[in-house]
């Protein structure tokens, strides 16, 4: 079976350790790739530059404030490009203001989830991500159509 491919968009190289250690646990074969703003994300989403050769993701986890471009942008940008836009967006971010969770699913994000600041919880919420994403929902197929 091919791996899921999962774009993870996050500047804090702790979250990045918890959720890359909450993927590797569990049945789903997934590889995880990460950038650390919200450019890198882009180009990588664009397969540009040092990306060129990048598989298109399955699946993105966006962090809403991201140095560069800002994951609202990303996600607005994304949702805005018929090459990108069925790629399912889930915003995983520290931000618990309506404001934000409003603006992102104005946006098309695909489902809004607070970072827990607990271990064990954040761990939790990432392992159930994984649960629903990579084993009970359909993704749409990469080639985008």
């Amino acid at each position: 079976m091919t791996p899921i491919e999962i774009l993870l968009v996050e500047d804090n190289p702790g979250d990045v350790d918890l959720t890359r250690e909450a993927l590797e646990t569990g049945k789903v074969a997934n590889t995880l790739h990460v950038v650390g703003d919200g450019e890198a994300a882009m180009a990588f989403l664009r397969r540009e530059g040092r990306y060129a050769g990048v598989p298109r993701p399955d699946l993105l986890l966006l962090d809403l404030n991201m140095p560069k471009k800002s994951g609202r942008e990303v996600l607005a940008e994304i949702k805005n490009d018929e090459a990108l836009k069925r790629i399912p967006v889930v915003i995983l971010t520290s931000s618990k203001a309506e404001e934000d969770i409003f603006k992102s699913y104005n946006l098309h994000a695909n489902c809004y989830i607070t970072k827990p600041i607990d271990l064990n919880q954040f761990l939790k919420v990432v392992q159930a991500i994984k649960d629903f994403w990579l084993t009970v929902v359909k993704l749409p197929p990469r080639n985008g159509s």
